[in-house]
């Protein structure tokens, strides 16, 4: 199985762009999200169409990941040049804006990629690859999307207040769980009590 769910996540240090536009060479990727959880965000390129929609969609939310201790990294195979640049062009002009609020990943040598198995091969760019790490360091959520679909910010966050209801709680979260749902206990009786009294909601 070459799934990374519920493996560690894959450390690297490399270049990148940090919130609030400074550029640092050694930033590794494990001291910086140590003690939080992690949205690790891979998409393909700067200057590009869907993905500053993606960016800015991130951004916009940003108090909803810092309000939850979680740290956003993104990941493109641009250099952190390139992302800098990147944000130095106004969003009406098809840029993501100075105002950063998240670090920007560079992964010129595409060996982050390779490592976490979302570079396609033919193109030599990134996917759309999405993964929800916890505090420990663990994958609990992988996504990847092809290139022409961008993704829904808003789902990430609604999953990692899954992941934070079941360690809380010890409930599994049913189909199309949201904040402020009960969840199941996982149990014979849980799930039969659940679904006598909910199926139709499914």
């Amino acid at each position: 199985m070459n799934s990374l769910v519920l493996k560690k996540a894959i450390d690297f240090t490399t270049s990148a762009l940090l919130p609030g536009g400074n550029i640092v060479n050694d930033y590794n990727f494990f001291e910086n999200i140590n003690g939080k959880f992690c949205l690790l965000f891979f998409y393909p390129m700067d200057f590009t169409f869907v993905c500053p929609t993606e960016l800015i969609s991130i951004s916009n939310r940003i108090s909803e990941f810092k309000n939850r201790n979680i740290e956003v990294v993104t990941v493109s195979v641009d250099s952190h040049y390139v992302h800098k640049a990147w944000s130095n062009v106004p969003i009406e002009l098809g840029g993501i804006g100075k105002n950063i609020n998240f670090t920007m990943v560079s992964d010129i040598k595409k060996d982050i990629s390779i490592s976490y198995n979302v570079l396609d091969d033919k193109s030599g760019v990134s996917l759309r690859g999405t993964f929800i790490i916890d505090d420990d360091k663990l994958i609990k959520i992988s996504h990847v999307n092809d290139f022409s679909i961008g993704r829904n910010i808003d789902e990430y966050i609604r999953l990692f207040d899954a992941i934070f209801f079941n360690k809380k709680y010890g409930d599994v979260c049913q189909a199309g769980w949201k904040s402020g749902d009960i969840g199941i206990n996982p149990s014979i009786d849980g799930i039969s009590k659940y679904l006598k009294e909910n199926y139709k909601k499914l």
